[in-house]
């Protein structure tokens, strides 16, 4: 591996933490060490940073204070919005709709309830990864509790419909839940204006610490007034309004605020920085490599991803030559990219097993430039055609 000049081009993945949230991290755990649970004045103190914590959260996305509730991870709160709504509500209906791109940590709990009673619907997608919306309203049923469809893709960086989604949820009267651990600190996002319910997110995915993530509820005007409308799945203390126990990580949490907050500021500069890199990025793998084709949405998709197919070789001899040459990319999805199957998303939007295994994953972020973009657009056409040279999937070419 090139260690002088390593080009990090893989950040759907996981980000470095940003140095001011580094250092408000530090600066908290010295200063909050106290467990906001205690009424002695250092939990007291973490307690009120707790509050702050809500309250800036929940105006980055237009939510109020009390329906922030911090979790562990991104997976958590995808786990306990699935999970939570079911067995909840299950009096009501045991029908939840769904899509075919989602992330393991929603396929998965859906596969689960599917096995004990429930009846899911993984709705399918397009070839650029959109669900269609009229199918999923002629989908819902009277038993139809929870709509659940990611805001963008992690694979594909396409962004779904989420306000004729949102839309269609309220006038059905069905809680509407959204995974935007992939779009929260890149896009603006108003869950009031998308008609959002739940939503999911992650602090390691905008330059903030790994081992914290948020889940929004929404409290207010609840679908036929159920109240309360999760159920936890782990049971102690009284953390997070009883949603779930475990002393609150108000460091962490102090961290992914200033995260959020530095992301909400620069998210317009950024949004045409990426925006620009991520186009030239398309253009020239399309153009200058020969059998190459981007998967997603051309234009409705998240500003930092890349995800094209180069046929005819695997892309993780792409990945391995890359990493040599001092440049990170990816293969599908991080969470499964040890995985010999082909991602599960690039088979749903149409592609043969063999064009999903050429695939690569290219995610762009804060640190990322253009000298180093021309680095990896230099470094990539010759390992293309040096594995293609050796492959046997050569032969498959018409």
């Amino acid at each position: 591996m090139n260690e002088s000049k390593y080009v990090y081009l893989d950040y759907a993945a996981t980000t470095p933490m940003d140095p001011q949230v580094i250092e408000v991290y530090k600066n908290s755990i010295n200063e909050y060490y106290g467990n906001s649970s205690s009424l002695h004045s250092m939990g007291q103190k973490a307690a009120k940073s707790l509050v702050e914590s809500r309250e800036l959260v929940a105006s980055l996305i237009n939510a109020e204070r009390n329906d922030i509730f911090f979790t562990s991870s991104g997976t958590e709160s995808d786990n306990l919005a699935i999970m939570g709504v079911a067995l909840k509500n299950r009096r009501h209906g045991n029908h939840i709709i769904t899509s075919s791109i989602e992330h393991h940590a929603i396929e998965k709990p859906c596969e689960y309830l599917e096995k004990n009673g429930f009846e899911i619907t993984f709705l399918p997608v397009d070839k650029y990864g959109l669900i269609d919306t009229k199918q999923l309203e002629d989908t819902i049923t009277d038993k139809t509790i929870l709509i659940s469809i990611m805001f963008a893709n992690n694979e594909i960086g396409t962004i779904e419909p989420i306000k004729e989604i949102g839309t269609i949820a309220k006038e059905h009267n069905i809680i509407f839940h959204t995974d935007a651990v992939q779009a929260l600190g890149k896009i603006p996002i108003d869950v009031n204006k998308l008609n959002i319910d739940l939503l999911s997110a992650s602090a390691h995915k905008i330059y903030g610490p790994k081992g914290v993530g948020m889940l929004y509820i929404r409290n207010k005007g609840i679908r036929e007034g159920r109240g309360k409308y999760i159920q936890p799945l782990m049971y102690g203390g009284g953390h997070e309004g009883d949603l779930r126990p475990s002393t609150v990580n108000v460091p962490g949490i102090s961290a992914f605020v200033k995260a959020l907050d530095l992301a909400k500021k620069e998210m317009p500069e950024e949004i045409k920085r990426l925006t620009a890199l991520r186009d030239k990025i398309i253009h020239n793998l399309t153009e200058n490599i020969d059998h190459c084709f981007l998967n997603g949405h051309p234009t409705k998709r998240l500003p930092n991803n890349v995800n094209v197919s180069i046929q005819y070789i695997e892309g993780e001899s792409m990945v391995l030559d890359l990493d040599f040459e001092g440049i990170g990319v990816s293969t599908g999805s991080a969470c499964s990219s040890k995985s010999l199957e082909p991602s599960h998303v690039l088979l749903a939007i149409g592609l043969k097993p063999q064009d999903a295994h050429g695939s690569l994953r290219i995610t762009l972020g804060r640190f990322t430039t253009e000298e180093e973009i021309n680095y990896f657009l230099e470094k990539l056409p010759p390992i293309v055609q040096r594995l293609r040279k050796l492959s046997p999937l050569k032969e498959e070419k018409s």
